[in-house]
């Protein structure tokens, strides 16, 4: 067998690691010049990690995770108001969750197959026993399938399913995330992930292992379409933030340096026709306000790979890797756009309401109930 993976992100790197472990040649396409620079902290949990533990790279994300003590909310002061010890989630996890910026994630991922950086997919030619891509410089390649991996603004999917307004649903937010050098700024957020505790929008901080501060950043826009000035846009709606906040946004890249998009799941009726199949956020991206876009990246991989390698024919393969995954990612959808108020609060009450049941978390049963708010319930795929 052979397969075509466009896109070396998370969802790609991990299918295309394990496919080549249980013999397909894999080709990866990738438009960014080389691995991905830029990217946010994120929890990796739930149905990825196990995942990840039976691939065999769970010791290597551990390395390159980071211990972070708690979430602080805190305020222009930078008085703490609410937070939760990191202790109380992974309790809620059943230990199984390590902190690590996405770009490492996908460093651990990374395995010895044929990656092509630079390239863009141009043309498909979907077909019943097998599809050719077209890239960007006139190469054609040929294969028995074409796993999409290529995010939330895929080529695959447009060019196979049709545009992104089809499929993509818009959450009403923006989100940034950069990095920068300031001792005093990262000396005060050490060892936590720190929130401004602010109505309508969010700046969250946290020190990496190289000094650096990690910013990111959601606020609600009627627009889905980024700024033409990321930093100006950034600056403008911030600026009214105390305590590190000026820092930050003093220090702030510009445009081109700054990770931007909008908040956005995407929604598609069938993740798979003929022999192009979607994986990740360019089959059900769940959005960073659920916290699991990244497992879900690597389970779905695991499933996809899993399928593929088990089944008597590729079509068979496509239909058990949608039945296995959907509901979780489905309930996983419906759980994000719930929880919205509780990610950028609009109202003092809803503010209020979140310190409230964060100071709780330690409480007999409260860790259960966190569990199933923001983890879910447990899933075995």
């Amino acid at each position: 067998m052979r397969a075509i993976v466009c896109g070396a992100g998370i969802a790609g790197l991990a299918l295309a690691r394990q496919l080549d472990t249980a013999g397909v040649e894999v080709v990866v396409i990738e438009r960014s010049p080389g691995p991905h620079p830029s990217g946010y902290m994120i929890d990796f949990f739930g149905p990825g990690y196990d995942a990840a533990e039976a691939m065999g790279v769970l010791p290597r994300i551990q390395q390159l995770g980071y211990r972070v003590d708690e979430l602080a909310y805190c305020d222009d002061t930078g008085r703490r108001r609410a937070g939760l010890k990191y202790s109380e989630f992974a309790r809620a996890a059943g230990g199984r969750v390590v902190s690590i910026m996405r770009p490492d994630l996908e460093q651990a991922l990374i395995s010895d197959v044929d990656v092509r950086y630079g390239r863009r997919l141009t043309a498909i030619d979907n077909r019943a026993d097998g599809v050719t891509v077209t890239l960007d410089n006139g190469e054609t390649l040929t294969a028995d399938l074409l796993a999409g991996c290529d995010g939330i603004h895929s080529a695959t999917r447009a060019l196979t399913f049709g545009p992104e307004r089809d499929h993509v649903h818009y959450l009403g937010f923006h989100t940034a995330a950069y990095t920068f050098d300031d001792p005093v700024a990262h000396a005060e957020v050490a060892g936590r992930f720190c929130m401004t505790d602010t109505l309508h929008h969010t700046l969250g901080f946290y020190g990496l292992r190289d000094g650096r501060v990690a910013v990111f950043a959601v606020h609600p826009a009627d627009d889905p379409t980024r700024p033409a000035d990321v930093r100006a846009a950034l600056r403008d709606e911030y600026g009214d933030l105390g305590w590190i906040a000026p820092r930050a946004l003093a220090a702030c890249p510009p445009s081109g340096e700054v990770y931007y998009d909008q908040v956005a799941q995407a929604i598609v009726p069938a993740w798979s026709s003929s022999r192009v199949v979607l994986l990740g956020d360019s089959a059900y991206a769940v959005s960073l306000l659920a916290g699991q876009g990244a497992s879900l990246a690597v389970a779905g991989a695991s499933v996809l790979a899993r399928e593929l390698t088990s089944r008597a024919s590729i079509d068979a393969a496509f239909l058990g890797y949608e039945q296995t995954l959907r509901p979780l990612v489905t309930a996983t959808q419906d759980r994000a756009r719930r929880g919205t108020r509780w990610f950028v609060p609009r109202t003092p009450a809803q503010r209020w309401l979140r310190r409230t049941v964060l100071r709780g978390a330690g409480l007999p049963f409260a860790d259960r109930l966190l569990a199933n708010a923001v983890i879910g319930k447990a899933t075995a795929l």
